[in-house]
């Protein structure tokens, strides 16, 4: 698709964000299109139900299948499997970002942190569906280091009960830090602070 039917669409199949991690979605991305989901086994939603943008807020709908294979039940915990919390924390900060480049934000995306979290429930092998629905609450570009912002409260379903809320959950786009030449050593190949211009 073109990178204008991108920021006209409103709802994004699996097929589609699989294609959009791998960078390959959009055809003609402008200069610093640089982001990106996490592919899978980490891409933590399987559909984005619905997108919408209201000046400076929006809304983001998506769902994650729940299957009984899922790499996270092996492990956490054996003989007692349960979806870590802080995946679905991860997939509100995946929602963030991926709002964030639909509305024009250009970078690479990092989770920045959030407010209030808190989980009332589990999500576990014999459930169905996840259900993410976040407001956003800002989104903002700034101008002086072309950096973007999202914050949004995110609410956490499973099969229509919810199970978890964050509150303040913030991600930023940031141009020019894609480590492109992974596992190679160059200048950003290792960590610190993203400097703040």
């Amino acid at each position: 698709m073109t990178y204008e039917q991108f920021q006209r669409q409103a709802s994004f199949e699996h097929e589609e964000l699989i294609a959009f991690a791998y960078g390959r979605l959009v055809k003609d991305p402008p200069p610093g299109f640089d982001g990106r989901l996490p592919a899978p086994p980490f891409l933590m939603v399987d559909r984005v139900v619905s997108m919408e943008r209201d000046g400076r807020r929006g809304r983001i709908v998506a769902q994650q299948d729940v299957r009984l294979d899922a790499w996270f039940f092996q492990c956490h915990m054996a003989g007692d499997p349960v979806q870590p919390g802080c995946l679905c924390l991860d997939a509100v900060w995946q929602l963030l970002g991926f709002y964030g480049i639909w509305r024009g934000g250009l970078g690479a995306g990092r989770a920045l942190g959030c407010g209030e979290v808190a989980f009332e429930g589990q999500i576990r092998p014999h459930d169905s569906r996840v259900l993410y629905v976040v407001e956003i609450r800002r989104f903002a570009e700034l101008r002086t280091s072309g950096a973007t912002l999202v914050i949004g409260d995110g609410e956490i379903y499973v099969d229509e009960k919810r199970v978890g809320y964050v509150r303040e959950a913030r991600t930023g786009l940031f141009p020019g830090i894609v480590y492109g030449d992974y596992p190679l050593r160059s200048p950003l190949s290792v960590g610190g602070e993203v400097r703040r211009t």
